[in-house]
């Protein structure tokens, strides 16, 4: 995703800016084009935060939704893919290690508050090589406090690293209105029923029921971001009808899809 297209050129690597903290907007305006920037990692750690449209992220071991309002932090020099599709609004603050102290060890998502949305969109004006002394590195610093006070979010599905297993998340993710039981997909990678069970809680903590149901949550969330409606949304999950797709997000998140989305 070309969300450092913005930065001069001598200033490609964020790596190579002399500052604690460097913060960069985008807008990209195009509808049903798929955005992806592959596997990287850099020294600074990331924040990305998405104003409107919907991310994926994934590091070994783990993948993360970031929807409309969300974030997600990544520290530095842990390698990450991050894809988004269609028209986006947001920011990447990247930030030294040496300055980010406070902040999450490891990768995982966040639940913004006005006031971290308001400083990431102020520091992105900033110039890039900012005073270190006075109001703009005041406010910088405020970020970064800022950030390690937001409370992490629920929008983590953890990732096997067993092939076979893997296999099974590709295909679910192909075709996630598919019902199966867990003996069907555990025969579909070539697995017994209970090898699957056993290294999926191994892998992932989760019974295949859970983990099924995370994905759906995250696949949900991503749809209803980019316009689909609930009807719609639960006829892709394959559910019988969108009061029972409800009933399942509701319990899961606290709350409906509409007001999820609306919040």
């Amino acid at each position: 995703m070309p969300l450092l297209s913005e930065l001069a050129a001598d200033w490609a690597d964020p790596d190579l800016v002399p500052r604690p903290v460097l913060s960069i907007g985008a807008v990209i305006e195009s509808p049903g084009q798929r955005h992806e920037m592959d596997f990287h990692n850099h020294r600074k750690g990331e924040l990305l935060l998405l104003m409107r449209g919907v991310l994926t992220c994934e590091v070994e071991g783990g993948f993360w939704l970031v929807p409309p309002q969300g974030a997600i932090w990544i520290p530095g020099g842990v390698s990450h893919k991050v894809t988004g599709a269609g028209a986006m609004e947001g920011y990447v603050v990247f930030i030294d290690p040496a300055a980010a102290s406070n902040l999450p060890s490891a990768c995982c998502a966040l639940s913004t508050t006005p006031l971290l949305r308001e400083l990431v969109i102020r520091s992105s004006t900033l110039p890039t090589l900012y005073e270190e002394q006075g109001m703009d590195a005041r406010l910088t610093t405020l970020l970064v406090d800022e950030i390690g006070a937001a409370p992490t979010g629920h929008l983590h599905l953890p990732m096997p690293v067993d092939a076979r297993l893997r296999k099974i998340v590709e295909m679910i993710i192909d075709d996630p209105a598919d019902r199966g039981t867990t003996q069907t997909w555990a025969q579909r990678a070539g697995l017994s029923e209970r090898t699957m069970a056993r290294l999926l809680v191994r892998e992932t903590g989760m019974s295949f029921g859970r983990w099924r149901q995370q994905l759906h949550l995250m696949l949900a969330v991503k749809w209803l971001g980019i316009g689909s409606s609930v009807q719609q949304v639960a006829d892709r999950l394959g559910y019988e009808s969108s009061g029972s797709f409800v009933t399942m997000f509701r319990k899961a998140m606290g709350t409906t899809p509409g007001r999820y989305i609306a919040q």
